[in-house]
């Protein structure tokens, strides 16, 4: 009778393997293999002690079976910028080279004289990182300046303009990639186990939404920073308690600064934006650090705060020698900490090269156009000489009259409304067409954006092409081209009377 069992028994045994190495085998496998691999975290060391600790507390919060359960409206987690989230020296914080390049390379920008000034300093130390004290709060009250008058739209635009060129540093990216890939990986695991994620920033609220888009499925409104005061275009001196917002107008930067977005300011603006006590808090230095404690004390849910050390020498621009110490500085904190050198497979992707050439000082050497407003103003209180006819004359070749075409190229594929090339190669595949066609020209770069019938905001690097001294079957011949190699559906192309002039000087 034993016996029969225990044949009945491999029997069944048997059935059960052939089971299992048959369709429905493969069926259980493969959907155990896919729960595995649903949150691999592709961008991390899977051994990371970081990595360990934050999937051990959010399987702990999400369980509602586990004493440390937390409900969904109160699973926050809040995320500072720079550092934490993307790149923040190279050469120097990204709102800085903003107000770098504000200050001393646009055009539509004339600073004064101590506005200058400072542009000057900032660029001359950022290298070396020599900032005077009280950095924060001078550059806080010089970008309020530097900005107002500038609409919301005008704003994003200049940000965006400058977020397309080539990270300084590097290789491979340009600075609206300068996105840490393993934090990608947590906002997006956060998420999908329902958290909500904020972006708590030093950096300028408005410039952080910008620099978000189409990196991190963050919406507007969970994005906190610096803030300025606002006014409508019309509204001139009057109260906004008084003024009535109407058709025509605009929402408008102001030189007034309301707040930077620093250490227990962060917690007030937590407060204010939120209105909910985080239980997730991530960050990088000690602006952070209130923001944590905010987090870890009294707070009635099991919570955590992660502080990222800039240990990687090889992939970026940090400091292995600090490490040690930082660690155990933020370790006798109560943060857990997260090591860019040992527990991240990538940084930034592995086609992202750090190159130790920067290009910072050059830059902006070469692009100042505006001049010292001291010098400015000597020069219009001089009095001015009288010119004697003959040397009027010999001054300048007559005026003509001339036709100038400007064409507004967009590089973004006009099926996928993706970037058909890098910026570098759409610039020399631009001359390439144009040098062919004409004596002469000159590019700009620009930005336009739009909202796409699925209420997405698209943006699209722009090339602005000026042309003079040719004519319309010549320009139409170039914009061929140009439709054929950038993919477009067309090339806008403005015709402008002008008058030219050749002005050789006076010898």
């Amino acid at each position: 009778m034993m016996r029969h069992s225990m044949l009945a028994l491999l029997a069944l045994m048997t059935a059960i393997l052939l089971a299992l190495t048959g369709t429905a085998g493969f069926a259980l496998a493969e959907e155990a293999d896919d729960d595995a691999d649903e949150w691999a975290f592709e961008e991390w060391n899977p051994d990371a002690p970081s990595l360990r600790a934050l999937i051990e507390y959010v399987e702990a919060v999400t369980d509602e079976n586990s004493e440390d359960f937390i409900p969904e409206p109160y699973r926050i987690a809040t995320f500072d910028m720079d550092g934490t989230l993307c790149a923040e020296l190279n050469p120097t914080y990204l709102e800085y080279y903003l107000l770098a390049r504000r200050i001393l390379a646009d055009p539509s920008y004339t600073p004064d004289a101590e506005m200058l000034e400072f542009g000057r300093m900032l660029r001359d130390h950022a290298m070396d990182r020599s900032f005077p004290e009280g950095m924060d709060m001078l550059h806080a009250t010089h970008a309020a300046k530097a900005y107002a008058g500038m609409t919301l739209d005008e704003f994003a635009d200049f940000v965006t303009r400058q977020l397309v060129r080539d990270a300084d540093g590097f290789e491979g990216m340009t600075y609206a990639e300068t996105f840490y890939l393993p934090m990608i990986e947590v906002v997006e695991y956060l998420q999908d186990n329902g958290f909500n994620c904020y972006i708590c920033s030093g950096s300028d609220r408005f410039i952080c939404r910008t620099y978000v888009e189409g990196m991190l499925d963050i919406p507007y409104e969970n994005i906190i920073g610096m803030d300025v005061q606002l006014k409508a275009t019309n509204q001139g001196d009057e109260d906004g308690l008084h003024y009535v917002f109407s058709e025509g107008d605009a929402l408008e930067r102001t030189d007034k600064l309301l707040i930077k977005n620093l250490k227990t300011n962060k917690v007030f603006q937590i407060a204010r934006d939120i209105g909910k006590q985080p239980v997730l808090s991530f960050g990088n230095s000690g602006g952070d650090v209130a923001m944590h404690n905010y987090t870890l004390y009294d707070n009635p849910y099991r919570s955590a705060a992660f502080q990222l050390i800039a240990d990687d020498e090889v992939r970026d621009y940090g400091s292995a020698a600090k490490g040690p110490e930082l660690r155990k500085k933020w370790e006798d904190m109560g943060f857990t900490v997260i090591s860019m050198a040992n527990d991240w497979k990538t940084i930034y992707g592995e086609d992202v090269v750090r190159t130790d050439e920067f290009h910072w000082l050059d830059d902006l050497a070469e692009n100042i156009t505006p001049s010292d407003a001291a010098e400015v103003e000597a020069a219009a209180e001089a009095p001015e000489e009288a010119e004697a006819p003959e040397e009027a004359e010999a001054a300048a070749e007559p005026t003509t009259g001339d036709v100038q075409y400007v064409m507004y190229l967009g590089t973004n594929d006009k099926d996928t409304n993706t970037p058909v090339f890098t910026q570098a190669e759409a610039i020399d595949r631009a001359k390439e067409i144009l040098v062919r066609h004409f004596g002469g020209y000159t590019i700009q770069e620009a930005h336009g954006g739009w909202l796409g019938d699925d209420g997405k905001l698209y943006q699209e690097y722009t090339l602005v092409i000026y042309l003079s001294d040719t004519t319309p079957e010549a320009v139409h011949a170039a914009a061929d081209e140009l439709v054929e190699t950038f993919r477009q559906s067309s090339v806008m192309i403005q015709t402008n009377p002008t008058q030219t002039e050749f002005y050789a000087g006076k010898n």
